[in-house]
């Protein structure tokens, strides 16, 4: 522990000398005042007895030295987003709204616990989890405490925008001239995914989904509503599939994922929406169809040109979410949870749901993985892998047959 010595002049004033053991040798630091040694044993304390990061005796904290080519973190991160390459301009855009809304919220903090503002250089472990506290906090409005200035950011978006942070700091690391050595995002610990509850997945049984189908007078929606079960696909994907991406005529029926609905740029030529490639590379991918997928398949392509899109909506153009959503889907989910249903599935649940049905069928989650297009295995394993747990008594009956047979090597012994 720290202690502070008051020493009186003979001018009838006092220094006070603040004392402490480090290592083993006494240190000690001179202040005129009293309340400036008691901050400065505060710090002394709070760094485990040791001289304050940045103190320098005598002199006090010292700023830390500008380094060549340091500019604002925002600054650095909007070059950064204008430079990369291999994305959409709407990708671009949406990258710019995540620095100017949500990233420009990082601070640093000095040794002394002053806030500075962040540059790419100075930005510190420490400045990254009070950036996450400050995300999972949100900031109410102090007019009204009911509403919010900036909600409290879900588990994922600030993933994802750590994410983000992360390269945008790799990219000065590995720059040249180098402008840092280590990121400072490496270790940083992230709230959970899983620990959050809003637009949880939910999993429709098979005789739930029947229940709300039924309810689904449109026979055109209907057939895209069992096409989005019966497959998988994103609704972006089903709704972008044209005549010429089926293939009925073979033994093995199948559907070639190409396209899928982007949204446009703000302000953008057009409209707000644009066909684009599948939201990853391996979401390109041909999906075999059964025997009631292809009897959709036939009855939506049936005197329709090969550029024609499979469903369509009832004035013969696309299908838009918003419209299918308001109009078909939410109507039939009202009725069926008025008779009853316990349930209130988003279209995206239908995704999930045939996720559930092909895990709860024991088709392995690799799979899976290339049905639904995921980039890598782990989404599959983070998205549906607790849905494995019907296969605990198979894996448990599968022990205990291997621990209950003799080995072949004991058989061998008994023979002889």
């Amino acid at each position: 522990m720290a202690s502070i010595v008051e020493r009186p002049k003979k001018d009838g004033t006092s220094t006070f000398q603040v004392r402490w053991r480090q290592d083993g040798r006494v240190q000690t630091e001179n202040f005129s005042e009293g309340p400036a040694a008691e901050t400065f044993k505060g710090l002394v304390e709070a760094h485990g007895n040791r001289w304050p990061h940045g103190w320098v005796r005598g002199k006090g904290f010292v700023d830390e030295p500008q380094i060549p080519g340091d500019v604002p973190f925002t600054d650095y991160a909007t070059r950064y987003v204008d430079r990369l390459t291999g994305i959409d301009e709407r990708t671009r855009e949406d990258y710019h709204r995540e620095v100017r809304i949500h990233l420009a919220l990082l601070k640093h903090t000095d040794a002394a616990g002053r806030e500075h503002e962040a540059t790419i250089c100075n930005l510190t472990q420490d400045d990254v989890t009070d950036w996450v506290r400050i995300e999972e906090a949100g900031e109410a409005d102090p007019a009204d405490p009911e509403k919010w200035l900036r909600r409290p950011a879900d588990p994922k978006s600030i993933a994802n925008r750590h994410g983000l942070m992360f390269c945008i700091v790799q990219a000065a690391i590995d720059s040249e001239p180098q402008l840092r050595t280590a990121n400072c995002c490496k270790r940083t610990k992230l709230p959970r995914v899983d620990d959050h509850t809003d637009e949880e997945m939910t999993f429709l049984e098979r005789d739930e989904y029947q229940r709300i189908a039924a309810e689904i007078k449109d026979p055109d929606a209907r057939d895209l509503a069992d096409w989005l079960v019966g497959t998988g696909m994103r609704w972006g994907e089903a709704t972008a599939l044209k005549v010429s991406d089926l293939n009925l005529t073979t033994e093995r029926p199948s559907v070639s994922v190409q396209r899928a609905w982007k949204k446009a740029k703000k302000g953008a030529p057009g409209g707000a929406f644009y066909l684009g490639p599948p939201k990853t590379k391996k979401a390109r991918r041909v999906l075999r169809l059964s025997p009631a997928q292809v009897e959709v398949a036939r009855r939506q392509s049936t005197g329709r040109r090969p550029d024609d899109f499979l469903f369509r909506a009832a004035m013969g153009g696309e299908w838009r979410h918003a419209n299918f959503y308001n109009r078909k889907w939410m109507p039939a989910v009202a009725a069926a949870v008025a008779k009853g249903l316990p349930k209130k599935p988003r279209i995206h649940d239908l995704r999930h749901t045939h996720a559930s049905w092909l895990i709860a069928s024991r088709i392995p989650l690799p799979a899976i993985q290339i049905r639904l297009g995921h980039e890598s295995i782990q989404t599959t394993v983070d998205r549906y892998g607790h849905l494995e747990q019907g296969l605990d008594d198979d894996i448990a009956a599968a022990v205990e047959a291997a621990m209950g047979a003799p080995s072949p090597r004991s058989r061998l012994r008994s023979v002889g």
